[in-house]
């Protein structure tokens, strides 16, 4: 477990992460017209309180659980749109009590060291609700919904060891370690059951470009001149894109969706499908990219630009001291899972919100004084999502685009068939 702890503060600490408070949960008022913004605040309180834990696929999976549990309790309430994982229903149960309590169980048994957090805003917003049948109807409901998608997920493997080694190899286009990493991490994930796919080789990206290929040397030529450390071919705005989205994905991508579900003001039933379908979108291109890269096994530029003068392609020449400009995370190449997961969420955003949803997003990735980035749409942020990657010497552009082609497909596939209104299940 160190070595967990190792991989995951080296990763911070080069963005130079800090769990910041965008602002305190709104008060229990503000949810008397049972608007989105107690969903905003479970979400906020999910993603800030496991910042200093060191297994973000498994942090992902348990908000991501967290939200459907949510979105199905409600619809306990009044169904709206398709439940996930629980079919019971109850009228007289109070919605916002029933989200709550989803809420919170699900947090509570997937972070027990952290429930004195869970229990103060949980009896923060079950404080503004009056004591009667409707409450405690509520409380019933959304414990039976997170009940319900902890047994659905009970056994998915999730609670092995993520550190493995990696045994060395000399042929090329072979993955190999990245000092300092010494380890390959995830393994076994590329085979967990997903939330929304039917399995995660459903979307498996096809093979990358041959070695010897004009594609490969293309890309190669590419990252090695701008992603280099100390790259006098990468622009400063590049560099500040690199390290504004190196922080974990799905950290960023539940920012954008609570400032756009703030903006949008969304209202609650609404929200809380939004951030399910978000999450899914999240996890699922995880366990997706996951498959990818343990299948195709691609070597990371790293080893590719120090080892070229064996890959058989007379357009690449090696550089035997080369260093990218950010850390290389200990896992596969091909495809790009961060850029897998940010087309995801942007599918899914996209999908609820609209092509041309302008908006500003801040990183704790950057320095205080460039912590913002705007951007017309969510597309256009994951397309600069995407080509961080490669600004910071990562992975290689053909990489990156097959991620992205992969998240679209994720993201939709969640949008068209999960948690569909109500008429349409």
């Amino acid at each position: 477990m160190k070595k967990i702890k190792y991989f995951l503060l080296s990763l911070l600490l080069a963005a130079g992460f800090a769990c910041k408070k965008e602002e305190a949960p709104a008060g229990n008022d503000h949810y008397k017209d049972l608007s989105g913004q107690i969903v905003i605040d479970w979400n906020r309180l999910a993603y800030e309180s496991t910042a200093d834990l060191v297994h973000p696929l498994f942090t992902a999976r348990a908000n991501t659980m967290m939200h459907l549990a949510m979105h199905d309790a409600l619809n306990a309430v009044n169904p709206q749109f398709a439940t996930y994982a629980f079919s019971g229903r109850d009228a007289g149960a109070d919605p916002v009590v029933a989200l709550s309590s989803a809420a919170y169980l699900v947090l509570r048994t997937s972070y027990p060291d952290k429930e004195p957090q869970y229990k103060g805003f949980y009896e923060q917003s079950l404080a503004a609700v009056p004591d009667g049948k409707a409450k405690t109807k509520g409380v019933r409901l959304g414990f039976a919904a997170a009940e319900a998608i902890l047994a659905l997920r009970k056994g998915d493997d999730a609670f092995g060891d993520p550190i493995s080694t990696v045994e060395p190899s000399e042929a090329p286009g072979v993955y190999q370690v990245v000092p300092p990493l010494d380890y390959l991490y995830g393994a076994g994930w590329e085979t967990m059951q997903p939330f929304g796919l039917y399995t995660v080789s459903q979307f498996r990206s096809l093979a990358p470009p041959a070695l010897g290929s004009e594609e490969y040397a293309e890309g190669f030529t590419e990252v090695k001149a701008i992603g280099k450390d100390g790259s006098a071919q990468r622009t400063r705005e590049q560099s500040d894109a690199a390290k504004f989205w190196y922080e974990l994905s799905e950290l960023g991508w539940n920012r954008i969706g609570r400032i756009a579900t703030a903006e949008r003001g969304l209202p609650l039933w609404e929200a809380a499908r939004l951030f399910a379908l978000l999450n899914v979108g999240l996890i699922d291109a995880y366990l997706a990219g996951w498959d990818s890269k343990f299948h195709h096994n691609f070597w990371r530029p790293y080893t590719a630009i120090r080892q070229a003068a064996h890959d058989g392609n007379e357009q690449t020449a090696a550089d035997e001291n080369w260093q990218s400009a950010e850390p290389t995370p200990p896992v596969h190449d091909y495809p790009s899972t961060h850029s897998a997961l940010g087309n995801a969420g942007a599918t899914v955003l996209t999908a609820l919100l609209g092509e041309n949803f302008a908006f500003t997003t801040v990183s704790a990735s950057l320095g205080a004084e460039k912590a913002s980035r705007s951007f017309p749409g969510f597309l256009a942020a994951a397309d600069e999502n995407a080509a961080s990657r490669v600004y910071g010497g990562l992975h290689f552009r053909f990489s990156c685009d097959a991620g992205q082609h992969l998240g679209n497909q994720v993201g939709q596939w969640a949008v068209d068939n999960i948690l569909k209104p109500a008429e349409l299940k």
